[in-house]
């Protein structure tokens, strides 16, 4: 494909070398986007939607970053706003190291050739009115390129490429059914030869069959032409089988980052243990066992009025005093796996010292299986809380004690040094004797030490 000379010098932003395979291609700091709400008779802004409220993310060259997240977390607007189709609130967006977060028009066309979107609607992407060659050949002419040997037989190639018929250039998009549409889309995207492409829920729309079809040409077109994806979706196979790294979203942030194998075989967020619950298993022999599928408690909170502290601590079940008042920062627990939790699964537990779980953590841990809250105990001191205040026998109780080590020991030798002292005054009057007597069953109350030297005692 031949540039024209003009449009070579007037976007700078082209001429940039392109990112080696491993170097960061997008990097995105506290991207946010509030859409305002606004009443009256003066449009007065009364409140405002935090659709996306604080991303930190990269791309690397040649990889595939999959988004998940339930409806409404903010995927497609986090979307549009590193595409620079929504201007951010606040925040940050760096392609190639050239911050384009507040380019204007002009200044964003140059850079349209190396970002572009697959829409998730392709019976609503694609203009009605007019054929498939004009629909693909429309970055053509906005961008001033001519291709080499024609615009009309560079199209037809792109329809080959991506599986459709190169006789249907003179087709209307009606003509064609939900997963050629998609093709379409696809095909207009790679027109320019961009080199990153945001697919915002590619194969939604599409039936089983299709999907497969879609996701393997999206798979071999990115070995072929060594694409960068970011890929929005909510099936989470579909991602696991295209993403290399996979971001989970929940009420406008990123609760959860890692990459594809340390996701699915060990989640560290509670939210995310939750989603791969739900994950099928097609396993015939599984049909009659018991299925451990975590059910959240209630709905999202509304994006006007998140929770306070962490977003999640309204529906989680391992939830505590410092999940409602501290928002956890996304920190890199284990290599390559980033997480946003004060009680994360599979990991050693980040604030020990809380222990007592709200209300709702336990409304939401009696739809959790016990299989699920036992594993949970064996990482989280929250869960091993509830559960020693649950069971009735000692063994369980002195196994998930949540005290630290330090209060512990110091009990214990306050323990001891009451036993000394009783043994010393063993022939006191009977009021002391009494009064002994019941700071020894205090004792035994509070730790397994001092009821063995209390007993050691009387005898």
């Amino acid at each position: 494909m031949t540039i024209p000379a003009q449009a070579q010098d007037e976007g700078g932003a082209t001429l940039t070398k392109d990112a080696a395979p491993g170097e960061v291609l997008l990097k995105v700091t506290g991207l946010q986007k509030h859409f305002p709400i606004r009443k009256g008779l003066l449009q007065r802004q009364v409140g405002a939607v935090r659709a996306v409220d604080g991303l930190d993310f990269e791309v690397r060259s040649g990889e595939t970053l999959g988004v998940v997240g339930e409806s409404g977390c903010g995927k497609s607007t986090m979307g549009r706003l590193i595409t620079r189709l929504l201007e951010p609130t606040a925040g940050k967006v760096e392609f190639e190291g050239r911050d384009i977060t507040h380019l204007g028009v002009s200044a964003m066309r140059p850079m349209r050739r190396d970002v572009q979107m697959i829409f998730q609607d392709p019976y609503s992407s694609l203009n009605p009115r007019h054929t498939v060659g004009t629909i693909i050949s429309a970055p053509f002419k906005l961008q001033g390129v001519t291709p080499e040997g024609g615009v009309k037989k560079e199209v037809q190639r792109l329809l080959s490429v991506v599986g459709l018929n190169p006789e249907h250039y003179n087709r209307y998009p009606h003509e064609f059914s939900g997963g050629q549409r998609q093709r379409i889309g696809i095909a207009r995207a790679l027109a320019l030869n961009p080199k990153l492409v945001v697919a915002d829920e590619p194969v939604s729309a599409l039936d089983v069959s299709i999907q497969a079809q879609v996701v393997n040409l999206l798979d071999d077109l990115q070995q072929e032409l060594g694409l960068t994806y970011v890929i929005i979706a909510h099936d989470l196979s579909v991602v696991r089988h295209v993403s290399d790294r996979i971001a989970v979203m929940y009420l406008g942030k990123i609760v959860e980052l890692a990459d594809r194998d340390s996701l699915y075989r060990a989640p560290m967020h509670p939210y995310t243990k939750a989603l791969m619950s739900a994950v099928p298993i097609p396993d015939p022999k599984r049909r009659n066992v018991k299925s451990e599928r975590i059910l959240l408690k209630g709905d999202v909170p509304s994006p006007i009025s998140p929770p306070s502290g962490c977003r999640f601590h309204t529906r989680c079940w391992k939830a505590t005093e410092i999940c409602k008042t501290t928002e956890p920062p996304l920190l890199e627990l284990k290599p390559g796996q980033q997480v946003a939790c004060h009680h994360p699964e599979n990991f050693e537990d980040q604030a020990p010292q809380d222990t007592v779980l709200l209300s709702a953590a336990k409304e939401a841990a009696a739809l959790v299986a016990d299989e699920v809250l036992a594993e949970s105990a064996e990482t989280s001191a929250a869960v091993a809380a509830e559960l020693e205040s649950t069971e009735a026998t000692p063994e369980p109780a002195a196994e998930t004690t949540a005290e630290p080590a330090e209060e512990a020991a110091a009990e214990e030798a306050a323990a001891e040094e009451a036993a000394t002292d009783e043994a010393a005054t063993d022939e006191a009057a009977p009021e002391e004797a009494a009064a002994e007597e019941a700071s020894e069953t205090a004792a035994v109350d509070e730790s397994d030490s001092s009821e063995e030297s209390g007993t050691d005692s009387q005898k």
